[in-house]
């Protein structure tokens, strides 16, 4: 049996795929906007992270 086949006898399986992409896609705007609008500053600190050690 295909697994196309056990999801489809689960009800409401459509919620949780589209659930999890809006997750997704919410996390990624957010870090997005994040990135784009963030102090310069605090990024090049966040780079030196790895070789202050």
């Amino acid at each position: 049996m295909k697994f196309i086949n056990y999801l489809e006898k689960i009800t409401g399986v459509d919620i949780f795929g589209l659930t999890s992409f809006m997750i997704f896609f919410t996390f990624f705007v957010v870090m997005a906007l994040w990135a784009w609008k963030a102090d310069k500053n605090l990024i090049d600190k966040i780079n030196r992270i790895p070789l202050d050690q």
